[in-house]
């Protein structure tokens, strides 16, 4: 028993390293975009699309990414991903190369493929691997991981693309066509990087896949059918919505932080400063997510999730209303309460639906679509009424979050299962 419980504890720890690589790729979109808005001259609503194309991708590939986990096996699906996402990363120096934005969307939406499939295989492995009764520890060990490199990848990835080149001229000043295509390289230098770790990290997976195969079982299947059946449950679908909300609300605010603190009537700090300032937004989940742990032994989760939902709908009224540091600091701040909000909306809604809980899950999942869909709409408010006006949408996301804990909170759930939390975001 104890060497199966060893096997079980090392594949937990090679598992553990994915959640940290695709926390890293995901929140090095937010640097990139700022990049990108400046090399193309881009507006809010256009530099967006790099963002849909992102999450468009867990709409897309969701549904054939289980399929495709069931038919190779946890391993073969994991290593898989991992071949795919550096593929999208390769796609970058071929997009700079070309000088053309609509390449980069093509690889945003290749990387993400990946990660799809990766957060499909991974979840459910970081769950089995050990004895249910902690399996809650292991998906909350995990997802830290995850929150540690959606903290460092901003403050690294701008150290890469927003020094040198044309971000190191002085504002006002010209820019030559030396100092963009330096720019430009800049990006191919961080994608290469990453590149070059998640083909480690692969090579590492594929040489424990034994070890993965003895400790987990066969992967299960999913598809259509359980996705209709989580559609005829009313909370299912009320969860699918707050993840949409969530995860939307979430990454508009952390694709705009850049160029927002960057504002004369803000911080007014160079873009690089700005950059790494947004460590701070996803630090701040991370650290929410160790205090939430603790006070979700003494409050019931829908009602912590409702006080934090509306404190960070309150967040955003100050930020729509306030300038200067003031409104900086808010921003930065609605990251420490988003930090429970996916776990805990994830874990009311298995409670609760009358799905089961495989098929609730992927309907949750598909419903992080909400990352491609309200950054557009932000970006259009941005481009008419500026970034202060556009944290409107977001406030009426955490004002609907707000509503669906409450609502949680007032339904009495009989009997418990083993109701896990899905992917760290």
């Amino acid at each position: 028993m104890s060497e199966s419980r060893h096997g079980q504890g090392a594949a937990l720890a090679s598992i553990t390293t994915l959640f940290f690589a695709w926390g890293f790729i995901t929140v090095t979109v937010d640097p990139l975009i700022a990049t990108l808005k400046a090399i193309y001259h881009l507006s809010y609503a256009e530099v967006m699309l790099t963002q849909f194309a992102f999450f468009m991708a867990y709409g897309v590939v969701s549904l054939p990414a289980a399929a495709l986990v069931a038919r190779l096996g946890y391993p073969r699906a994991i290593v898989s991903a991992l071949a795919i996402m550096i593929a999208g990363c390769l796609c970058i120096p071929i997009a700079t190369q070309a000088d053309t934005f609509m390449i980069v969307l093509v690889a945003m939406f290749v990387i993400a493929s990946g990660i799809t499939i990766l957060q499909v295989a991974a979840n459910p492995l970081a769950a089995q691997l050990g004895p249910v009764e902690s399996s809650h520890f292991r998906l909350t060990l995990s997802q830290a991981f995850n929150s540690l490199g959606t903290t460092l990848a901003p403050y690294l990835a701008s150290s890469i693309m927003l020094a040198g080149g044309m971000f190191a001229v002085q504002s006002g000043a010209e820019v030559t066509a030396q100092q963009r295509t330096e720019s430009l390289r800049h990006i191919d230098y961080a994608f290469l990087i990453i590149a070059g770790l998640i083909a480690l990290l692969a090579l590492f997976i594929w040489s424990v896949r034994a070890r993965l195969t003895r400790a987990t079982p066969t992967a299960a299947p999913g598809g259509r059918a359980a996705l209709s059946e989580a559609l005829a449950s009313r909370w299912a679908l009320l969860g699918a919505l707050a993840i949409f909300l969530y995860v939307g609300s979430e990454v508009s605010i952390g694709s705009t932080m850049t160029n927002f603190l960057h504002r004369d009537d803000v911080f007014g700090v160079p873009l690089e400063r700005a950059g790494k300032l947004l460590s701070l937004y996803w630090g701040g989940a991370m650290v929410g997510r160790f205090i939430g742990s603790a006070l979700l032994r003494r409050v019931r989760a829908g009602l912590l999730l409702a006080v934090a939902a509306a404190i960070a709908a309150l967040l955003c009224l100050t930020v729509s209303q306030a300038a200067g540091a003031a409104a900086g600091w808010a921003a930065l701040s609605i990251g420490l309460f988003n930090s429970i909000m996916f776990p805990v909306i994830f874990t009311l809604t298995l409670e609760r639906s009358t799905a089961s809980h495989a098929a609730t899950s992927g309907l949750l999942c598909m419903a992080i679509v909400g990352g491609a869909v309200l950054p557009l709409i932000v970006g259009q408010i941005a481009d008419h009424a500026g970034l202060h006006a556009a944290y409107v949408v977001p406030l009426l996301g955490y004002a609907c979050i707000s509503s669906f804990g409450f609502a949680a909170a007032r339904v009495r759930v009989a009997s418990l299962d083993a109701a896990l939390p899905g992917a760290g975001h």
